[in-house]
């Protein structure tokens, strides 16, 4: 048990070492393709590298496009409970395939806004990037806690799990049980 522990957070901190781009690397192709297809049944739709080109206006579709650091947090809650491998692969893929389909749905619809040129864009925009992104993300930890019947609280539940591990908890706990008698 604490091995895997260890591995988990082995995990955590290897990603957390300037690996936010295989995130990026994975995601913005599939992001831009998924964003294209749904365009194209309302525009006139291209692909030119980061760009996707809708009836001549372009949308650039960069890093905080693609919410990169958002999946990576998922990534970090998930590896930092303990949950058996099966378990946990159906956790990750389902917390992924939901940020990714909201994601890609937000891209298409201010994709939309855009082009119509919405008089609320760039306020509609600046309010979903601050806020309503962190809840997305808030939102689908919730729901797959609720789904997958996690009891668990990320971190907070190891710590437990090492504390009354330690030597120190068997030596408070053997002084309450000397006080009892």
């Amino acid at each position: 048990m604490i091995l895997f522990l260890f591995l988990r957070y082995f995990t955590i901190l290897l990603f957390s070492f300037n690996s936010l781009w295989i995130f990026y690397y994975i995601l913005t192709p599939l992001t831009i393709h998924a964003s294209a297809f749904l365009f194209k049944f309302l525009f006139y739709t291209t692909i030119s590298g980061n760009d996707i080109i809708l009836n001549s206006i372009g949308i650039n579709i960069n890093n905080a496009c693609v919410a990169g650091a958002a999946f990576y947090l998922l990534f970090m809650l998930i590896f930092s409970i303990s949950l058996q491998n099966k378990k946990r692969i159906n956790v990750l893929l389902f917390s992924f395939l939901s940020l990714f389909v909201l994601n890609v749905l937000r891209i298409f619809l201010f994709g939309i806004l855009y082009v119509k040129k919405f008089s609320l864009f760039d306020i509609t925009h600046k309010f979903f990037w601050y806020f309503l992104s962190s809840l997305f993300v808030l939102l689908i930890w919730i729901l797959t806690i609720k789904l997958f019947d996690i009891k668990e609280i990320p971190i907070y539940s190891d710590f437990k799990f090492l504390m009354k591990k330690s030597f120190f908890y068997r030596i408070c706990k053997v002084k309450k049980l000397n006080k009892r008698r």
